[in-house]
């Protein structure tokens, strides 16, 4: 297997997040056909067949080369459920800047594992990518993804005008971010 130096497995309390392969098709087709869980996802169709799910696990396939990733988030315990992703895009080397996605199946919303994955995942993205910011846009109406990420310490810079060309209209997303330095103090916070 794989070393993955800039997007390794994680390991959280109640969830493992490791980077999609082949045996998740059946999941990713599942989940990614779901209108629920895809109904502030304005960057990408609803998906209709199974050969959807192999080019998204093929696109995400081999993160050290490419420079993004997504990761499986699978619940721990005896039957291993797939119950979301997430992952890194549009990695900005130069200015260690990335953006992080994510989705969750709906019959998990509201129980802290999406927090949960994300704490592992912006700390990975900061330790490992070795980030200064991480940016997330969110759709208008995505109250929860908005409290989520508040939640984390996200910031929300404003409005970013016409992000996504969806089935001929424009969706404005909120502009989020967080620095490293603001984790931290976020961290600490905590822990006080």
């Amino acid at each position: 297997m794989m070393e993955h130096k800039n997007f390794p497995d994680l390991e959280t309390d109640r969830l493992l997040l490791r980077n999609v392969n082949n045996g998740d098709v059946d999941f990713i087709y599942r989940h990614f056909s779901d209108v629920r869980v895809c109904e502030f996802l304005y960057d990408e169709e609803l998906f209709v067949s199974r050969n959807d799910a192999i080019e998204f696990v093929v696109w995400n396939t081999d993160p050290e080369e490419k420079g993004y990733n997504r990761w499986v988030i699978v619940k721990k315990g005896a039957n291993q459920e797939r119950i979301g992703t997430c992952g890194y895009d549009n990695w900005d080397r130069m200015n260690n800047i990335a953006e992080i996605g994510y989705d969750l199946w709906h019959e998990y919303w509201g129980q802290g594992y999406m927090k949960e994955a994300l704490i592992s995942a912006i700390e990975s993205g900061f330790n490992h990518m070795k980030l200064n910011r991480i940016n997330a846009y969110v759709a208008l109406d995505n109250v929860n993804s908005m409290k989520l990420l508040e939640k984390l310490g996200f910031i929300n810079e404003g409005v970013y005008r016409d992000k996504h060309l969806f089935r001929g209209k424009y969706y404005d997303h909120y502009s989020f971010s967080i620095l490293k330095r603001d984790w931290y103090g976020y961290l600490r916070g905590k822990l006080d």
